[in-house]
Order: structure tokens, then sequence, then C-alpha cells
């Protein structure tokens, strides 16, 4: 039996995607990106990126049917974000959602774009183990979820108390003078870097919780490299970067392991555009291997925002039969990873 062919549409920041999946299947995974029009503001300008959604909405709808080379026709079920993420954002996505599904006569899913991050993994590795740990960090997000169900259960264990990974590694990279989005420039400067250089702060580090603080640790960044200054001396750049790199991935890894020791799971996803780090990558396969734990994480690809993920995520929702979304579905800003498909 031929799988169901899902659309997934994601808004719900800077990248306009557009994927299509069939089962376990990546058939299309078409993105605009906004983000050169960000980078001068230092972050994202939700004006901004509601306004690129709407011009790259059917250009990337109609470039994602010519790489699967299918007809909208064919479609046979929509999945869109409806949160959480920026809300003018989210609208232009649902809005569009809704078009499609009302137009080809199928049904609509408004799914969690933090358990879309999950499930795109089936589309690399397989059907996901049961349970399994996720790791969530971006830009606007750092969870941990303990995931007995990626359709229909997704359960919230610790997340950030302040800034989100992602964001403190905006701010770091905007003290030391390299471009935004600053995950990528920082990673490619921690190479030539010492990561024992600088010991900065790991925030929450024993505090017996699974959540997470990167506010200090981004101060401390910015008041050493501003000491350096203030006193003449140089600031080599690898080695803050590296130094800070650290920091970051340590703390994650760490409780990320806690968290699957605690609960008795041995299978750990890691998702999110940090996610393509490679110094979050590396150390979380040896803290992995050390204590016996499976590791999962996308390629680079599918792990920052993209149409795939909420395929994928839409994909096996429909699998399983559950009910759609109504068509008045609304966009929300703030919904709980514990709504997986909104109803």
């Amino acid at each position: 039996m031929v799988s169901p062919l899902v659309l997934g549409i994601e808004t719900s920041c800077d990248e306009t995607g557009i994927g299509l999946v069939r089962g376990h299947d990546l058939l299309a995974d078409a993105v605009a990106s906004s983000v050169d029009e960000h980078a001068r503001f230092g972050g994202v300008v939700p004006e901004v990126a509601s306004r690129a959604h709407l011009e790259a909405m059917l250009p990337t709808f109609d470039r994602a049917l010519a790489t699967a080379g299918v007809r909208a026709g064919q479609i046979d079920a929509v999945a869109v974000t409806a949160g959480p993420g920026l809300a003018g954002a989210l609208l232009v996505g649902v809005a569009a959602a809704k078009a499609y599904a009302f137009a080809l006569g199928k049904p609509l899913y408004g799914v969690n774009h933090l358990a879309a991050h999950i499930a795109v993994d089936q589309l690399e590795h397989g059907t996901l183990p049961s349970p399994a740990v996720a790791l969530l960090v971006s830009g606007g997000h750092s969870s941990l979820l303990l995931v007995p169900d990626v359709a229909e259960e997704v359960i919230p264990l610790g997340a950030t108390i302040d800034d989100a990974a992602g964001e403190a590694y905006d701010k770091v990279a905007r003290v030391l003078g390299m471009p935004f989005p600053g995950g990528p420039p920082i990673d490619k400067a921690a190479r030539d870097g010492d990561p024992a250089a600088i010991s900065f702060p790991r925030g929450k580090y024993h505090d017996g919780t699974l959540d997470f603080s990167f506010a200090g640790l981004k101060t401390a960044v910015a008041r050493w490299v501003e000491a350096r200054q203030a006193a003449g001396q140089p600031v080599h750049a690898p080695d803050v970067a590296a130094s800070f790199q650290e920091a970051v991935a340590d703390v994650l890894t760490r409780k990320a392991v806690q968290a699957c020791r605690r609960h008795d799971v041995t299978d750990l996803i890691i998702g999110g555009g940090v996610a393509a780090n490679s110094r979050l990558r590396s150390l979380a396969a040896e803290r992995c291997d050390a204590v016996g734990i499976k590791l999962r994480v996308p390629r680079p690809g599918l792990c920052t925002d993209n149409g795939a993920m909420v395929a994928a995520l839409g994909a096996e929702i429909v699998s399983r039969g559950l009910e759609p979304s109504p068509l008045d579905l609304p966009a929300d800003s703030s919904l709980p990873v514990t709504e997986v498909v909104v109803r």
C-alpha cells in the first residue's frame, strides 16, 4: 500500500519551508530564507519575516512540487506549523495551509513546531524509538523532552529559564564582530581556538534540575571581552568562540544524558538549529557512547527550520488515522509542546 503524500508548511520564524513526504521518504524540501534581510538588525524582525513569507510562499510551493515530480492534486493531506513561533509569521503559513487544504479538499493538521523537530529524524534514521528523550536547541528554544509518542504525547522535562542557546550564540557573535546568525561563524572560528583557554560559567550546571540558563554565560563573555579591550590587551576570537561553545555544549549534553538516565531511556534525539553545531554533535556522541545511550541527530540541513519536518510529523499523524484540525485552525505563538496537534 502506498503511503499518503503529505505537504508540510513551516513559517514559524525566518524560513519559508515547504516539504513533501511519503511515509518516511523525503520527496522535496524547499526552503526560502529571509536571514539576510534581518542581518543588519542583529536578529529576526517579525514584520520583515512575515512579509518575506508572503512573497516566498507560492514560489517555494511550486519549487517543492517540481522537485518531487508531483502535482498539487496528488497531495493527500496538509500539515502546517501552528505554533510556537512569531505570531505574524505563523499566520502566513496557517492561512496558506488552510487555502491549500480547502482548495484540494484534503484534511488539515496544525502541528507543534517542537514536535516536528523530533519527527524529522524519522526521515533519516527510520521509526523513532519509544520512549526517547529529545534535546531541542535553537535560536528560540532550548528544551529537554520525554517522547513516549511523537504523534500524541510529548512531555516537557526542562527548558531554558532565560536565553535560548542559539540566542546566546547570536549575542556572543555580535560581541566578537561576527555576522548574524552567530552559530556558523562561532563554530568555524572555534576550530582554530582552545576550548580550555577561558573558563566561562556553566549556568545551572549542578542545580539538580533539567533546566538551562545561558544569559549569564553570554554576559560573562561580553564582560571578558570588554575587560581585555579596556586593558589594551588582544582578544583572540577563536579562543573566545571555542571556550564559549564548549560551555554551551557541556551543559546541554550533561543534562541530556542526565534526563536519559533519570527516565531509564536509552535513545537520545537532538534537533533544532544548534544541533548542526559540530562540538555539540561530537561531545554528545562521546558522552552517549560512554554510558550506552544511542544518539540520533539528523543531518544539519534537517536540523534547521524546514517544511520537511512538518511534513514528517504530518505523515506520522496521518498514518495513525488521527483526527485532523478544523479549518478555523488558529495560529498560536505560545503553543505548548504537550499539544502535538491542534484540534
